[in-house]
């Protein structure tokens, strides 16, 4: 197969590149990842590399298995050997075979986010500390930052009391993960980093056997992710990296934009190769994108292009809150879908999660379905975790965690004091509670039967021996099958199916995990238990879904859609009010838009509101200031009859075509007052609430009796006709 058929001259240059570090970077849509794979298959088929030796991280499984998949359509399978995966999933390989030299042994269960928190809240607990005061998630973002600089616990630097304190549960934290054979996602990066610092015979043994490191996203990595790197390309210095700073927008969990910078300085000799043309969007849709990402410092400039032509302007919508918003964006898609646009070829972006409830409040009234991504992942679903958690109590009785969840799943009379009776016997001991609990399996016979009450005594019995006869079948049982012998032994689908429709939806999930067990029935257990600790929420988008995607602009990267809405665009969303006073924070907020405009393919709708709630109030927006950046020639829109534009948007419409050229005399006096009728054309009759005057106009607050609701309305720009 001729590996450059259909390549660009740049990406042919990227696949061909000889040996050294590489540098490749690539702007939205030019192809990225066809260039990494083709490279992995130009090692193999023409430099002569075993697969043996090439490792290729990325950020999701997904993004993984389609490289993995296409790489063996090029080769004809000759990929037996090759290390493809997520960086955490790599790590985690490595640390099972390294055990040896490691504080927990090679069957260690992976804790999810849940269980993080949770453990966190028990130190907290354990220290006699207020949660108010130390919020687990608060502490545990805390404890993930220093591991994402690689940080242990005790080098946690103190500058105030609260870090003193964090420090003390960063240590305890440690400690119940050990104790329970755990780690975190973050103590993948971390120990697989001290491992190969600590230990220069296995840091040489993986140096040397990679002779190519290939990296995707490389924006997107942290500080321990690049000592990873680092060591592992130390001996060939063979690296392949694509990245492009313009796209980093993960720097709240630990990403840094300036490892790029870094990789130049450590790697001086690299060749570096721009990826600037664009097989996504239409020339509007990047021009658009180049003019809001223009204006950021710290980039290397890239002029996107395209072979699509210019294509629609993009659509700049105003609606007077964000329930008009939700509802006109609800509106132009079922329109277009009448007109014979597919459903599936609409995707609605926000910034927060919180943005998502009155879009389905809309999909909702309007009778269309839809789905949302990152809200209730299927794997945080209770029965889910609770399945989970057996497998993985099977797995490794040390994992408190998972038997705190299920010991009394369904109820056997295994209440909280019997509980806390276990765990002091256990603390006592020095032994895992499920050591205690197994011990207890064989009756009158234990040492410790006599220490816990003759109910908790039994109930512990039977459920160890529960267990016991899983741990003894798991040695034979593939995944699926054990799964199956553990929701026979438990009636788990009497437990679940209360007669309801939640309760019938419960089963359905749990029906869907034994489909996924089915596919791992020719691997062990532990593969698939890694595998769906490590999901992403990308990994969980269904693209074959005929129906309008609703997501977060972070979990948008890499995905594409025919026509995408960008909504709530005001100052104090996007760019968050968080980002006012920082100019790196401000400097990722329009890196996030910059992500956002290309994944439109065809047609891109840009909508703010007038009037935004939050937290039970409603206040008056401004634009955001990223659109007064993209020029009017790209741009089409008008506000709605009887709705006008903002007094910030005033200020800069000769800069866009959203409103008339004539602007109405600053107002000096009230026109109205409390308790007088008025008629407005859109929402009809009303009474005045409240007036007052702001930056020379008049803000009125009208009732509207058919409406059921109030408004807040500029009255140089509402028509509002007093009625006697």
């Amino acid at each position: 197969m001729e590996l450059s058929k259909g390549l660009n001259p740049q990406q042919k240059q990227a696949m061909t590149a000889g040996l050294g570090p590489i540098l490749v970077m690539a702007g939205p849509g030019s192809g990225k990842t066809r260039v990494l794979t083709q490279r992995i298959a130009y090692l193999i088929s023409h430099m002569g590399i075993r697969p043996y030796n090439i490792l290729a991280v990325t950020f999701t499984n997904k993004a993984a298995k389609q490289m993995g998949e296409r790489v063996n359509e090029i080769l004809g399978g000759e990929t037996r050997g090759l290390s493809l995966g997520t960086f955490h999933a790599s790590c985690a390989r490595i640390l099972r075979r390294e055990s040896e030299v490691l504080p927990f042994d090679s069957n260690f269960v992976i804790f999810d986010a849940d269980d993080q928190r949770g453990l966190v809240k028990s130190a907290i607990k354990e220290m006699n500390l207020d949660d108010k005061a130390y919020r687990p998630h608060s502490v545990h973002n805390s404890i993930s930052r220093a591991k994402n600089e690689l940080i242990l616990p005790d080098d946690f630097p103190i500058n105030t009391y609260r870090d003193e304190v964090v420090q003390r549960i960063f240590v305890r934290y440690q400690e119940l993960l050990l104790n329970s054979n755990a780690l975190d996602f973050d103590d993948l990066l971390l120990w697989t980093a001290q491992l190969l610092e600590d230990h220069p015979a296995v840091r040489e043994k993986y140096a040397r056997r990679f002779e190519h490191v290939l990296v995707d996203e490389f924006q997107d990595t942290n500080m321990a992710q690049y000592i990873l790197l680092k060591h592992l390309a130390g001996h060939h210095r063979n690296i392949f990296v694509v990245g492009d700073i313009d796209q980093s927008i993960y720097r709240w969990r630990g990403a840094d934009y300036r490892n790029i910078m870094r990789f130049e300085q450590d790697f001086p000799n690299a060749q570096t190769i721009l990826l600037e043309q664009n097989y996504r969007s239409t020339q509007n849709i990047l021009d658009a994108a180049m003019a809001v990402i223009d204006k950021n410092a710290h980039r290397k400039r890239k002029e996107l292009f395209t072979d699509r032509g210019r294509g629609d302007k993009l659509v700049l919508q105003e609606t007077f809150d964000g329930r008009e918003e939700s509802t006109y964006i609800v509106d132009t898609i079922a329109k277009q879908v009448l007109k014979g646009r597919q459903p599936g070829d609409f995707a609605v972006m926000y910034r927060t999660n919180a943005q998502s409830r009155l879009l389905e409040e809309s999909f909702i009234r309007a009778g269309l379905p839809y789905k949302l991504v990152g809200a209730q992942r299927f794997y945080g679903r209770r029965e889910i975790k609770d399945i989970l958690a057996y497998l993985r109590l099977v797995h490794n009785p040390n994992d408190e965690a998972s038997l705190s969840r299920v010991i009394n799943t369904p109820r056997r009379k295994i209440g909280n004091k019997a509980i806390q009776a276990l765990r002091a016997v256990s603390v006592n001991e020095k032994k895992s509670m499920s050591e205690v609990m197994l011990d207890l399996a064989t009756g009158e016979q234990s040492e410790y039967y006599g220490t816990f009450s003759t109910a908790q005594a039994r109930a512990f019995s039977v459920f160890g021996r529960l267990l016991q006869s899983w741990r003894k079948e798991a040695e034979d049982l593939k995944p699926l099958a054990l799964m199956d012998k553990i929701l026979n032994d438990i009636d788990y689908q009497s437990f679940l199916d209360d007669g309801t429709e939640e309760g019938i939806e419960r089963w359905e999930n749990v029906m869907e995990l034994r489909r996924l067990a089915a596919e791992y029935d020719q691997r062990p257990l532990i593969e698939f238990l890694e595998e769906v600790a490590l999901v992403s929420d990308q990994d969980t988008v269904d693209s074959n879904a005929n129906v309008p995607t609703l997501l977060t602009l972070h979990a948008a990267k890499g995905l594409e859609y025919p026509v995408v809405f960008i909504s709530g665009l005001e100052d104090g969303t996007l760019p968050h009010i968080r980002s006012f006073d920082e100019p790196e924070s401000m400097d990722e907020e329009r890196r996030l838009l910059y992500v956002g405009i290309p994944r439109a393919k065809d047609r891109l709708y840009l909508t703010h509101a007038l009037n935004r709630s939050t937290y039970g109030f409603t206040e008056p927006t401004d634009p955001s200031r990223f659109l007064e950046d993209i020029p009017d020639e790209l741009t089409e829109g008008s506000a709605p009859a009887g709705i006008r534009i903002s007094t910030r948007q005033r200020k800069f419409k000769e800069q866009t075509t959203w409103g008339s050229n004539d602007a109405s005399a600053p107002i000096i006096e009230p026109t109205f007052r409390a308790g007088q009728n008025v008629r407005h054309p859109t929402y009809g009759e009303g009474m005045v609430l409240n007036t007052k005057i702001d930056d020379g106009d008049e803000i009125v607050d009208v009732f509207f009796g058919d409406m059921g609701t109030n408004k807040r309305l500029l009255a140089s720009f509402a028509k509002l006709e007093i009625i006697e």
